[in-house]
């Protein structure tokens, strides 16, 4: 078996510098000597078995166990030493069955009727108001932010997203709102806070969202025309809203979905109105989700492509009027997430436990490998049912991000939610 598995890192890890201890204790020196050193210990020969035969899924939980062990470096270390080298997954048939079983078996379940979303919801978004406290910015935007300008800190890009999506939606005084998956509340409050008179309805599935949202609401004073929901966004009825914004939802939906989802969408959206969707995507189409996510963080999700994306739309008849691409912002947002979680490693411990705390440094170094070496990126697709709802150009986008700075220097700070 150690023979086995140490074939497999070597033909992995051409490029780099790992010192590899097997369960055996034998020590190899892997790749090509260059750059920083990463030394990884497999606890036991089924730790080993287990990898060489899935890796996907396999090395995560090995992490997770203890049973795979950073000496020098760490896990985002060692995973950005193998994505350098390769982004196949695929290196002998049974592999290839396992991933063919997956994407089977993942495509039938986001095409079943049974409705899991919100349990699907309550396995993350339901964790402990203190675990997000430990790396989200002030607001709790759980969300790709926009580093723009390049270098700004986590707080400066979360607000420059809400006010690039703010900007592209096109507000005005008193227009109804519909936010769905408004997750801790902070989207729906900017947008209310900077447009007079404006009417936010929020919906999500999680319970914990929902109570901290409307805490917040409330400490702002903005109850009387901000609300919060928890709401399936395929129940609702007998409403127009003149804007609709889905910020970071939309990969919970399911391939399955995504015409049911665009068809509501038309059915909510006023005559005139327009949609911004901001979503996690990919450059092609990969039919499934990473095994180790699909498990233990976001059950059922699945990242589309701008492709996948863009005919259920045009299906449901809506107008495409925009769509932009935030290449390796999500990776800058992943990169501080982790850096802040890591350094509040005691308290998560403290909270949940060792194990709980290694799947979710797995979890933020993996997702950051996925923006930097994977390709992935972020979409803001911008949706009307009218061509003349939106200008015939994009310079209002700059223009409405000026005068929303104006507003957000005058913007009372954020209160501390009290957990």
């Amino acid at each position: 078996m150690a023979s086995a598995f140490l074939s497999i890192v070597k033909k992995i890890v051409r490029t780099g510098n790992l010192k590899l201890t097997l369960a055996n204790g034998e020590t190899h020196m892997v790749g090509d000597g260059s750059g920083e050193l990463v030394a990884v210990r497999v606890a036991d020969e089924e730790a080993e078995r287990l990898i060489r035969r899935d890796p996907t899924l396999k090395l995560g939980e090995m992490y997770m166990d203890g049973r795979f062990i950073l000496e020098q470096g760490n896990i985002y270390d060692f995973l950005a030493m193998v994505k350098q080298n390769t982004t196949n997954e695929i290196f002998d048939i049974p592999m290839a069955a396992l991933l063919i079983g997956r994407i089977a078996l993942q495509q039938l379940k986001s095409r079943l009727p049974v409705n899991r979303n919100k349990r699907n919801v309550a396995h993350h978004y339901d964790l402990s108001e203190r675990l997000f406290e430990l790396f989200l910015d002030e607001d709790w935007q759980y969300s790709c932010a926009y580093y723009n300008p390049p270098g700004i800190s986590l707080e400066e890009a979360q607000v420059a997203k809400k006010r690039h999506i703010a900007a592209k939606l096109l507000l005005q005084p008193n227009q109804r709102v519909l936010e769905i998956g408004s997750g801790w509340g902070g989207m729906g409050m900017y947008l209310a806070e900077a447009t007079p008179g404006l009417d936010l309805t929020g919906i999500t599935l999680s319970e914990e969202q929902l109570k901290i949202s409307r805490q917040r609401s409330k400490m702002r004073g903005l109850t009387d025309r901000v609300r919060f929901e928890l709401q399936d966004y395929r129940t609702m009825t007998g409403q127009k809203f003149d804007r609709i914004v889905s910020v970071g939802m939309f990969e919970h939906v399911g391939i399955g979905n995504f015409d049911k989802f665009f068809k509501k969408v038309h059915e909510l959206l006023a005559d005139d109105g327009v949609m911004v969707l901001h979503s996690i995507a990919r450059p092609k189409p990969s039919f499934a989700t990473n095994a180790f996510i699909e498990k233990y963080i976001f059950p059922q999700g699945y990242i589309p492509s701008i492709g996948e994306t863009l005919p259920p739309i045009e299906r449901a008849g809506l107008l495409i009027r925009d769509v932009e691409v935030l290449p390796l912002h999500y990776a800058y947002t992943l990169r501080h997430w982790r850096e802040r979680f890591v350094a509040n490693k005691a308290a998560a411990v403290a909270l949940y436990d060792e194990r709980f705390f290694r799947m979710w440094e797995f979890y933020l170094a993996g997702s950051e490998m996925g923006f930097r070496w994977d390709e992935l990126f972020i979409m803001q697709i911008q949706i009307s049912k009218n061509q003349y709802s939106t200008p015939d150009n994009r310079n209002y986008i700059a223009a409405a991000e000026t005068k929303l700075k104006e507003f957000e220097a005058t913007r009372a700070p954020l209160e501390k939610v009290i957990l």
